[in-house]
């Protein structure tokens, strides 16, 4: 049996193997909220199967919380559910889905059957700051902090049992993507994040805590941001800043060299 576990009144998490994700759901009267969907058909079918265990109501609404594959790969199995993100997120995915289909294909060989089997379906329900979504009689909002992981996740804040869901703003247990990310615009985003936790805090990848991870989730990002400032002041070489970095010499230099870059104007769009 799957283990979801319940974060506040009718406010859920299960946490999968592949990538450590975790997928929330929020059950109202009559419907439930799905906050992504995972990385193909299949792991979204897994879901689907798996929210039989905790609820016969169905699935009414979804939210992807940013445009990267493991979170809307599964989105057309719920169809016809409507399916919100931030309007950046829809883009996002309409102009990289295919490439980062590829690169799935190529990285996880093993699973190329079912990322090739993927239908690419964004979101169809858009928004820019913040949006609010009725999960059959409850309130839930989506609101858009800032650029961080991408520049369209976004965080799914369930007002009536002070749980929020952090998509890949925050990663427990490794250090956090940058690949997309906009290392100097994160720590403030994440400042705002802070500012509306209540009880748990649920990231895209790893287990569920509180507002002291987020604390200190919060000061390794400063501290990227701070080194990169020293690198493009001219204080510190870009090695120096690496083995001085929180997240070690091979997970830091990709997250520093993007900072710099973005200091100097030259980071290079990603989609």
């Amino acid at each position: 049996m799957s283990n979801w576990i319940e974060l506040g009144d009718d406010v859920f998490a299960l946490r999968y193997p592949f990538y450590d994700q975790q997928i929330g759901v929020v059950v109202g009267d009559g419907g439930v909220l799905v906050i992504d969907t995972r990385s193909s058909h299949a792991q979204a079918e897994e879901v689907r199967r798996d929210l039989r265990l905790l609820t016969n109501k169905p699935v009414t609404l979804l939210v992807n919380t940013h445009g990267h594959y493991d979170h809307c790969f599964g989105n057309r199995v719920f169809r016809p559910s409507p399916i919100w993100g931030h309007i950046r997120c829809r883009e996002m995915i309409e102009r990289t889905g295919e490439r980062q289909r590829e690169e799935l294909v190529a990285n996880v060989p093993q699973l190329a059957d079912d990322f090739r089997a993927v239908d690419i379906d964004p979101p169809d329900c858009t928004f820019e700051g913040s949006a609010t979504v009725d999960v059959g009689g409850r309130e839930v909002e989506l609101r858009y902090l800032g650029r961080g992981h991408t520049d369209n996740d976004v965080v799914v804040r369930v007002p009536d049992a002070g749980v929020l869901f952090a998509g890949d703003l925050l990663e427990n247990g490794a250090p956090p993507y940058f690949g997309d990310g906009f290392p100097m615009d994160w720590p403030e985003t994440v400042e705002r994040l802070l500012a509306l936790i209540e009880g748990p805090v649920v990231p895209g990848h790893g287990d569920a805590a509180d507002g002291s991870f987020v604390e200190r989730q919060l000061g390794e990002l400063r501290a990227i941001a701070d080194l990169a400032r020293r690198v493009e002041g001219g204080e510190l070489d870009l090695d120096a800043a690496i083995e001085q970095a929180p997240y070690g010499a091979d997970a830091s230099r990709e997250p520093l060299e993007r900072a710099v870059a973005q200091l100097r104007g030259e980071l290079s769009p990603t989609w």
